[in-house]
């Protein structure tokens, strides 16, 4: 099985003001396994940047002036992720912007959800952990992803660390490592021995004991019940 991690950044949050893409990431597993194919660009948006988004990646209009256009780069980014399944964090803002540029070319272009099937992380890690903080850092932090680099948002380093998330949340196999032949698989082997100690640190059951007011609220709460009951609660009988 051939999948894509994608990530984009952009020049703002809404697509219907007609921000746009300025970096495109993809690194691809096939089989659950990293291959080391990766597709990076910035692009030139021709417009400004919004300031919040520059806050979160860091890049200025006056970096991508001399970066090729969405149209120059267009059929290559089609090329790499045709026939892919494109493994992406709340897959919707990133598809969005894509199909946006998409229809911007000269030549139709059919949209990205009929070129690929698209797996948006971020509503599985919802189904898995509900309530729950679910964006790429709190990911991180729950399979022990090291994410410590990660000073600015880029497209290419959050594909990266959501492929080990993907993998981690998806049965734990991040074996990463590109070498072949025993050098290889002695890494892989140890990439596993390690990821699995991660995980299980990460999910080893925190035990959180009741304060002196939580358990006197609690005995209140039962006496109320009894009284209620006329004295006839289960757990008071001897």
């Amino acid at each position: 099985m051939r999948q894509v991690v994608l990530d984009t950044e952009t020049t703002g949050l809404e697509v219907e003001l007609q921000h746009r893409v300025i970096e495109i990431g993809c690194v691809e597993l096939v089989n659950r396994r990293l291959t080391g194919r990766v597709l990076h660009r910035y692009l030139n948006p021709e417009r400004d940047i919004d300031a919040g988004a520059q806050e979160v990646h860091g890049i200025t209009r006056a970096q991508l002036q001399n970066e090729p256009k969405f149209a120059d780069i267009a059929l290559e980014f089609l090329d790499f992720i045709a026939d892919a399944e494109l493994v992406i964090h709340n897959a919707p803002f990133d598809v969005a912007f894509l199909n946006a540029e998409l229809k911007r070319l000269a030549l139709p272009q059919r949209p990205i959800g009929d070129v690929c099937r698209v797996l948006d992380t971020l509503a599985l890690a919802r189904q898995m952990h509900p309530g729950q903080r679910n964006n790429l850092d709190a990911l991180c932090k729950r399979y022990a992803v090291d994410n410590t680099h990660r000073e600015f948002h880029g497209a290419l380093l959050d594909a990266r660390i959501l492929a080990e998330v993907y993998l981690a949340m998806t049965g734990g196999q991040a074996m990463l490592t590109l070498g072949s032949g025993a050098e290889g698989a002695g890494e892989a082997a140890r990439a596993a021995e390690a990821l699995q100690r991660r995980r299980g640190a990460a999910r080893r059951l925190q035990i959180v004991l009741a304060t002196d007011a939580e358990l006197a609220a609690h005995e209140h709460a039962l006496d109320l019940l009894d009284k209620a009951s006329g004295g006839k609660t289960v757990w008071l009988r001897s």
